[in-house]
């Protein structure tokens, strides 16, 4: 990490810090589907509130959703002079019937603390790379797939408008952990290759066209040794594997721009998955914690170049 730019030391703060954001969203507020209207209105209002409280610009893109209206809140960093420009997305809607901690309500938090660090370190005001924090409206079913997902509409929308992006970051699953050798399983072919037993890294996805941000994220990544971070690049847009498409990466690898998914890896080492037992306790807030610092000084890195 660049030194200029002075992240918390106290981790300890950054972790209660996200396991506040993770309480309001999955606790105070709870289901956030469509299914529930009101709460996912009200989660919005909150992430909204939360990044201009942290002092960045917020707009919101809202789309027609059946006979109702969503948004997309953005929330931006840096400078109309910034040469490069980088997206980082988590959706923050849940599975109707579920509070979805870890499912997106883990990734949600990180986005906001990440968004609050960068801005408070300065890095935008290095000028030379702009950042958009982006919370997605819908992810979930009924929505997945289809036209209505907020990641699909801001690429649909950033390609029409022949918007720069260096590279978008979608945050999928990013709370659990387990550290029980075989607790960790694979998708085919990979679960014949030499990758960890154990479920206490972070994974980074990308497809060909993201090869160089994936090394580029690697090489920041490993300069925090109290994240293990595992990689993983796919051939044909991740088709060949296509449980590594499941989030809002894909759209936008679809659209032609270079992204990279960051996750615990989802079913493949959370068993509450998509279960009301995806809950606030069974996350792990000191992982998470380590996840802001390695993302954060990934992004101040480039900003400073």
């Amino acid at each position: 990490m660049n030194t200029r730019h002075e992240f918390p030391k106290d981790m300890a703060a950054l972790a209660a810090a996200l396991r506040r954001h993770v309480q309001v969203l999955t606790v105070e507020i709870g289901e956030r589907s469509v299914a529930d209207l009101a709460r996912h209105e009200r989660a919005a209002r909150y992430l909204a509130e939360t990044f201009r409280s942290a002092g960045l610009h917020v707009w919101e893109e809202p789309y027609a959703y059946g006979s109702t209206t969503v948004s997309n809140i953005v929330a931006e960093t840096g400078s109309a002079a910034s040469t490069r420009r980088y997206l980082v997305g988590a959706h923050y809607d849940s599975l109707a019937g579920t509070v979805g901690a870890d499912d997106n309500a883990s990734a949600v938090a990180v986005l906001l603390e990440t968004a609050r660090l960068v801005h408070v370190a300065g890095c935008g005001a290095a000028s030379r790379a702009a950042v958009q924090f982006i919370a997605f409206a819908l992810e979930e079913p009924p929505a997945y797939g289809t036209r209505f997902m907020g990641s699909r509409v801001r690429a649909r929308n950033a390609k029409k408008a022949r918007e720069r992006i260096d590279g978008m970051i979608c945050l999928e699953m990013v709370g659990y952990t387990c550290r029980k050798p075989g607790c960790q399983s694979y998708p085919f072919p990979l679960n014949f290759m030499d990758y960890p037993s154990t479920g206490d890294f972070i994974g980074i996805v990308g497809n060909f066209r993201s090869r160089g941000l994936v090394r580029a994220m690697e090489r920041a990544f490993k300069k925090n040794r109290e994240l293990p971070v595992v990689t993983l690049t796919v051939p044909l847009n991740g088709w060949v594997i296509p449980s590594v498409r499941l989030s809002d990466h894909a759209p936008f690898w679809d659209a032609g721009f270079p992204a990279v998914m960051v996750t615990d890896s989802a079913f493949y080492r959370n068993p509450y998955y998509h279960t009301v037992h995806d809950t606030l306790d069974t996350l792990d807030f000191a992982f998470m914690a380590q996840l802001v610092k390695s993302l954060g000084g990934f992004l101040c890195e480039n900003a400073s170049r």
